[in-house]
């Protein structure tokens, strides 16, 4: 049963066989996401910018242009790109191989056509030596099978990071998806300032990520991986980090705390292989979020849900 679920619900997503099309994806998510930067109002730690699951894949939220209100939708079924307009037009690019530089232009080509004329900064954010959108041939890679099996990772995520996130009464985040580091999170706040955040994050001004760690924080999500971590994982970690935080004891015994990242890791393909998944990442993000504040001195009585559910 528990193979069955892990495959069904929960299917294997080895970095190794989809990192050119991981790579090539975030590039877009990323076009589409600076278009919905460019026109909605600032939201603190960036909310504002984020994507979020839908019954098909990834979707802004309204954008609203000068000329239309609009949203763009990533459909992992079908594998296309929708934009929609709200006075009823549409328009429909497929997902399917071609270079970032030709995605970059055939959409925001389509959104002239719609009346929809804008520019963005053509330079990815949070990636080291980025390659500017309208010049990247290099990135050129979709595989329809590993883009669906990641999405319904994500939306699985998303149901369990949604309980976990139930359960906590004081500011807490959405569950979202960060197109900049290419994870679905979820915060959890103290209610206390932080210090300001070093910053030195690839090709993210510094008061932007000073902006996002105002206060202090324990975040979770997941992540599918990257070069410099091929792994895809669950993470979970503390801004600022507590004095004794990284050695604190959590669930479940696959968790670990990597120096590198400077959060605790709850590897993949360990959760999904449990005998219950859900209940195992569930462990995962209580344990480290109990790190966190009780190292951290965190108010926990008025900021977490007594008793049952209503």
């Amino acid at each position: 049963m528990a193979q069955g679920n892990a495959t069904t619900q929960w299917p294997p997503l080895p970095y190794e066989e989809w990192r050119e099309t991981a790579a090539t994806l975030h590039l877009w998510l990323q076009i589409v996401g600076k278009i919905q930067l460019m026109h909605r109002p600032w939201v603190n730690h960036s909310w504002h910018v984020t994507l979020h699951n839908t019954a098909r894949g990834l979707s802004t939220n309204l954008i609203w242009h000068e000329k239309a209100t609009f949203q763009i939708d990533f459909d992992f079924i079908d594998h296309r790109l929708l934009i929609r307009v709200a006075d009823g037009r549409d328009a429909m690019l497929p997902l399917e191989p071609q270079t970032t530089a030709t995605f970059y232009r055939k959409l925001l080509g389509t959104l002239e056509k719609l009346g929809i004329a804008m520019r963005i900064n053509t330079v990815p954010n949070e990636l080291p030596d980025p390659i500017p959108f309208d010049v990247d041939d290099t990135h050129r890679s979709y595989d329809p099978e590993y883009v669906n099996r990641y999405w319904r990772v994500l939306m699985q995520a998303e149901r369990v990071l949604e309980k976990f996130r139930a359960q906590f009464i004081g500011k807490s985040s959405p569950v979202h998806y960060f197109w900049g580091s290419a994870d679905l999170a979820v915060t959890r706040f103290s209610g206390r300032e932080a210090p300001p955040h070093p910053g030195g994050i690839p090709n993210l001004p510094d008061w932007v990520t000073r902006e996002a760690y105002s206060h202090e924080v324990s975040s979770a999500g997941f992540w599918a991986g990257a070069e410099q971590f091929p792994r895809a994982i669950f993470y979970s970690y503390a801004y600022p980090e507590p004095t004794g935080f990284s050695e604190a004891a959590v669930s479940p015994s696959t968790a670990y705390y990597d120096d590198s990242l400077r959060e605790f890791v709850l590897p993949y393909d360990e959760m999904r292989m449990a005998a219950s998944p859900e209940s195992a990442l569930l462990d995962f993000l209580q344990s480290t979020y109990e790190a966190a504040s009780n190292c951290g001195g965190w108010d926990r009585p008025s900021l977490e849900r007594k008793g049952l559910e209503p």
